[in-house]
């Protein structure tokens, strides 16, 4: 594996998980395969799960770690190409990501969305300068429309609390403060599309009018926006906001009545509740679920380690080869 982006970069998603697994029992069974080499982790935005669940994944490999926040620590950079640099920026891409290919075997790569320009922000021109300009194998930390290790973690979790063979999953919307990226949701419904085409689970996407997510993302799902009707007989509720894709970065204030709630999980198989975090308590989520014995929240993230750790292995060994 040269590149992880989305689930298309994997070839078998059952024997992935079951690696996965394999490493949380047993984290360092391949401490070796990372010897003497270096993951370089940058981040143009915020981080907390992403930073330190993949720097403890490649730690367990024995790698060497650096960890770059380059909007605060590095030079402001160029993106375009045939521009004169008599701005602000200081360096291009170019230079700055071979650089850094130069000091690492694998990069890791985190950038958001601006929200203002859709064709810009789908086209992940950022994301895939980096990985052109690195000459290394790139780990995505999330992008401007994925985040594939924290859906490769959610499907981690939903395959060790699952109690039937094929759970019903939904996706649910949720009111939020402000707009955010559909790069989480757009990663969910992408992973649970492709375990429901290998018969895993069953899933279903539920938001109001508007909110639909970009079509490329939610083959075979069923897109409902009755979030009651959707949540009957649900085992697993995934609680996530997201602007609007149609009518783009736009978000839908007093839309409170969406918030997940322990009424709301009567109608379920007693659901398990994930999100990916940071959450607003008693906003997008209720605390009620948060505390409870319903929420997946604290396993969920732990499971974002062997996420990137089944990630990280698999391409050091394609560097071995």
């Amino acid at each position: 594996m040269k590149l992880f982006s989305s689930v298309n970069d994997v070839t078998d998603l059952k024997k992935f998980i079951e690696e996965a697994l394999i490493l949380k029992a047993d984290p360092f069974a391949h401490k070796s395969l990372g010897k003497d080499k270096t993951i370089g982790l940058v981040f143009l935005n915020p981080s907390l799960r992403t930073r330190l669940s993949t720097q403890k994944a490649a730690l367990n490999l024995g790698m060497n770690v650096m960890v770059m926040n380059l909007d605060k620590e590095g030079w402001a950079l160029e993106t375009e190409d045939g521009v004169v640099m008599n701005g602000t920026t200081v360096e291009h891409i170019r230079e700055a990501a071979a650089v850094m290919g130069e000091y690492c075997d694998i990069l890791g790569f985190r950038s958001f969305p601006k929200l203002q320009d859709r064709e810009e922000d789908y086209s992940e021109s950022l994301f895939n300068k980096f990985v052109k300009f690195s000459g290394v194998p790139v780990v995505s930390l999330e992008s401007a429309t994925l985040h594939p290790l924290q859906s490769f973690a959610d499907l981690i979790t939903i395959e060790e609390h699952k109690q039937i063979a094929k759970p019903k999953v939904v996706l649910t919307w949720a009111p939020h403060v402000k707009a955010l990226p559909q790069a989480v949701p757009n990663s969910f419904a992408e992973w649970m599309c492709k375990a429901q085409a290998e018969g895993m689970i069953d899933f279903v996407i539920t938001h109001p009018e508007g909110f639909e997510l970009a079509e490329k993302f939610t083959p075979g799902a069923k897109i409902v926006t009755d979030q009651t009707e959707a949540l009957k007989e649900a085992d697993f509720v995934y609680v996530k906001n997201w602007s609007s894709y149609k009518d783009y970065g736009k978000t839908l204030p007093g839309a409170e009545s969406w918030m997940m709630t322990n009424k709301k999980l009567e109608g379920t198989n007693n659901a398990k509740v994930m999100h990916c975090l940071p959450v607003r308590r008693d906003y997008e989520l209720s605390a009620e679920i948060l505390d409870g014995p319903n929420s997946l929240v604290i396993k969920e993230a732990s499971n974002r380690t062997w996420a990137a750790q089944a990630v990280l292995k698999e391409m050091l060994e394609d560097l071995k080869k």
